[in-house]
């Protein structure tokens, strides 16, 4: 087997392993994860953010908006009014 075949096998487990342990994850789990991830990037954020600015308040903006779903969806479940 040639080693860029082993490679790609051993990416490819790992995504499978990293798609299942995200599936386990719980909302609030992940919205933790986020934060660690934020807080540990936030230095190289600032040094970059002239240059990535808009595409990051674009994603800042979906994420807002799929909050805003994800609460939606959950009074609705629980019977309340949106």
């Amino acid at each position: 087997m040639s080693d860029l075949r082993r490679i790609r096998e051993g990416w490819a487990a790992l995504e499978r392993e990293r798609i299942r342990l995200l599936r386990q994850m719980t909302v609030q789990e992940g919205i933790r994860q986020y934060l660690a991830l934020q807080r540990a990037l936030e230095p190289h954020f600032q040094q970059t953010e002239a240059l990535f600015r808009p595409q990051r308040m674009a994603y800042l903006a979906e994420l807002q908006e799929r909050l805003s779903r994800l609460e939606r969806w959950r009074k609705e479940r629980r019977g309340e009014s949106a």
